[in-house]
């Protein structure tokens, strides 16, 4: 076994925003050296690995060699070379998850279809090759208006994903392999954060409840525990060890899904990796996802799942109307608040809806942190610098 609390092993970070500088954070609490992999000169990873490197995360040379120089890869965000992670694999270095795993989910499309076959609950789809392809489908009424359109590769941040609501609607979608959804209508949207190491270990997180925001199609609270029955909360985290031992998956799995009307489970999509519901655990869990991840993929022992106290995570994105240098207005207004802790990601640029922080908000009560968190997202501002 390797000793990774004196070692001069590598581990080798595909993607270098901020869900690795996160796990970066861990890293620091044994002794392995980084290298990351990332196509900005300013990726956020950067002021914290050993060895940082601007490259093409989908350029199949590019990702060969570079994790060449590591003993075991993983990767924070699923836009990677395939076929480079699989090479890797054949010459005997470690990727998790694997090649095989990140095929299935890196496309919409072909993941439904991966549910479907493993009789895994999902939402009703068809899978269409072209924009002209769905737009004959909806002319000659097999699909029926209204429905979630949702593009196969390349969506994050609500990027990808439109409700359809009438044919015009279909003009300004961009071209490309999609899935037409059926529309859902549903109590809650859940996620089940899944670990699980080479050994099979496998340990899933407390349910998490997303509130969305109205227009930007972004999570804009976390909520755990997620406020649904146990009977519910139970059954959500068995689909969810469903869903891992079916990808097989080795490292973070979130499981999206969707509670219905009448209290069914459907799974909505899955991210391979540390994710956007977990960071409350930062703050509130005994074992955060990071250090979870970590020591998922170097196959050592799971921590404890389970919370120490209520979390409540608030994203912070970029206000709508603003581009530029980024300034966070009146964060020393809400450090004087009990119970809060502010993230900052280290992107110099702020966006419309550009995720660039979040802030956890713990305790006891959970009711209690909800009204703070709504404090928070009232006083802190993400804007730019007055030119």
């Amino acid at each position: 076994m390797v000793n990774y609390f004196s070692s001069d092993f590598k581990l080798g970070i595909l993607g270098g925003g901020q869900l690795g500088k996160m796990m970066l954070y861990e890293t620091r609490k044994y002794d392995i050296q980084t290298l990351v992999l990332d196509p900005s000169e300013e990726a956020p990873c950067k002021i914290s690995c050993n060895h940082f490197e601007q490259g093409d995360l989908m350029d199949y040379e590019t990702v060969l060699a570079f994790g060449r120089k590591a003993d075991v890869v993983t990767f924070e965000i699923e836009g990677v070379n395939i076929d480079a992670l699989k090479k890797l694999e054949s010459e005997g270095i470690k990727t998790f998850p694997s090649a095989n795993t990140l095929e299935k989910i890196q496309n919409k499309a072909v993941q439904k279809k991966f549910y479907q076959e493993k009789d895994i609950p999902t939402a009703e789809f068809k899978v269409f090759k072209s924009i002209q392809d769905l737009k004959n489908a909806v002319e000659n009424e097999n699909i029926k208006i209204p429905f979630v359109w949702k593009s196969a590769t390349g969506g994050y941040d609500g990027k990808g994903v439109s409700v359809i609501k009438k044919k015009e609607e279909l003009e300004i979608l961009p071209e490309g392999e999609c899935i037409a959804e059926k529309l859902i209508p549903f109590k809650n949207e859940l996620a089940v954060i899944v670990a699980r190491n080479p050994s099979g270990e496998m340990k899933t997180y407390p349910v998490v409840e997303m509130e969305f925001h109205p227009t930007a199609n972004q999570v804009e609270y976390v909520i755990c525990p997620a406020r649904i029955n146990e009977k519910i909360a139970g059954k959500a985290r068995k689909i969810a060890e469903k869903v891992s031992e079916a990808f097989q998956h080795v490292g973070l799995l979130a499981v999206e899904m969707f509670q219905t009307e009448d209290d069914q489970i459907l799974i909505n999509e899955v991210a391979p990796r540390p994710h956007n519901s977990g960071h409350y655990s930062i703050e509130a869990s005994y074992t955060n996802q990071f250090e979870q991840h970590i020591r998922a993929i170097l196959d050592l022992p799971l921590g404890n799942t389970e919370s120490k106290v209520g979390g409540i995570m608030v994203n912070l994105v970029g206000d709508k109307d603003h581009e530029g240098e980024v300034v966070y207005e009146n964060i020393e207004q809400i450090m004087k608040m009990d119970g809060v802790t502010p993230h900052i990601y280290g992107k110099k640029i702020t966006r419309p809806f550009r995720k660039m922080g979040h802030v956890t908000i713990v305790d006891k009560d959970l009711k209690k942190a909800r009204e703070v968190a709504e404090k928070v997202k009232n006083s802190i501002k993400v804007i730019s610098k007055q030119q």
